[in-house]
């Protein structure tokens, strides 16, 4: 694989989670964005909650740009590949996914089968990054990437509703699986050095020309403006689509893919915990197993013994 941006930086430069608070904010985030969409998703259907969640996006991010660009110029893509390489991960980060995971449960898929499919991406990442770029796990790193998804089966295990599951769900969410993955990968290959300020603005504005369509046709761009719907919007886009994702593609700059998408295994333990906070929804014990189960395979697959001193 290769790329026509600047290599990544050392390793030994910028070891991996060197900033362990940015890597907190984005499991909190992400965790959180579970309860946002399944409230957003109320007050409109999915291709058109994703076209306005994007478009206020773009509304806040271009005034920020300005102001940005007086302080540090922004840089953009300095070639026709490099536009393209920005667009094609934007299109499988935000459309594809979010596409996918929002359809999915607008046709009856419960949040925990979804929980529970997208949260392979670790492992699907895992045996992409060895096969393709280079990436070699431990053994015990492997075992800590299936022991996290077993915690994960643990903590959505009591949300899980076969009944409510049908193939067009199923395939739904496997597309958002397979684009989260490919997408960021993609950006790790191909966009390693890219200003992440540009890059939200055209990843944003190519979402929503590809949503836009699919809303207008599927959907008759028919929603409710509730003050529910703006307030989901606006945690999403401020939150989860500029400040987590950019804060996932400074992490995976800093540190191996399968080390850092690991950390999406812990995302539905904030929802269960945000669930129990705010709407007094008490984990049972199984859930507080798998959140043991979850956390000690996150830990095999970050931790890096200490080697002796030469």
């Amino acid at each position: 694989m290769t790329s026509d941006a600047a290599p990544l930086p050392a390793r030994a430069a910028a070891p991996w989670l060197a900033s362990p608070l940015l890597a907190w904010f984005f499991v909190t985030v992400w965790g959180s964005g579970y309860l946002a969409t399944k409230a957003g998703l109320q007050h409109a259907p999915p291709f058109t909650f994703l076209v306005l969640r994007f478009s206020l996006g773009l509304l806040l991010l271009l005034p920020l740009a300005l102001w940005w660009h007086r302080r540090e110029p922004l840089r953009w893509p300095a070639s026709a590949a490099q536009w393209r390489h920005v667009v094609v991960a934007g299109l499988l980060m935000h459309a594809a996914n979010l596409g996918g995971s929002h359809y999915a449960q607008y046709l009856g898929m419960s949040a925990g089968i979804a929980a529970l499919v997208l949260s392979v991406q670790p492992l699907a990442t895992a045996i992409i990054a060895a096969a393709l770029m280079g990436e070699r796990l431990r053994v015990y790193q492997w075992a800590g990437v299936l022991v996290g998804l077993a915690g994960v089966a643990l903590v959505v295990w009591h949300r899980i509703d076969v009944r409510a599951l049908s193939g067009a769900a199923l395939a739904c969410v496997l597309f958002a699986l397979v684009a989260i993955t490919a997408g960021t990968l993609y950006q790790r290959a191909f966009c390693p050095t890219v200003d992440l300020r540009s890059a939200s603005l055209v990843q944003f504005a190519a979402t929503v020309a590809a949503l836009a369509p699919l809303a207008v046709a599927v959907e008759s761009f028919d929603f409710a403006p509730t003050w529910g719907l703006l307030g989901a919007i606006a945690f999403l886009v401020v939150f989860a689509s500029i400040l987590a994702v950019n804060a996932l593609h400074t992490l995976m700059r800093r540190g191996e893919a399968t080390r850092v998408t690991s950390l999406l295994y812990l995302t539905p333990i904030i929802a269960v915990a945000l669930e129990w906070l705010l709407f007094a929804v008490v984990p049972s014990m199984l859930t507080l197993a798998g959140v043991a189960v979850t956390c000690a395979g996150v830990a095999m697959v970050a931790w890096r013994p200490r080697l002796p001193p030469r």
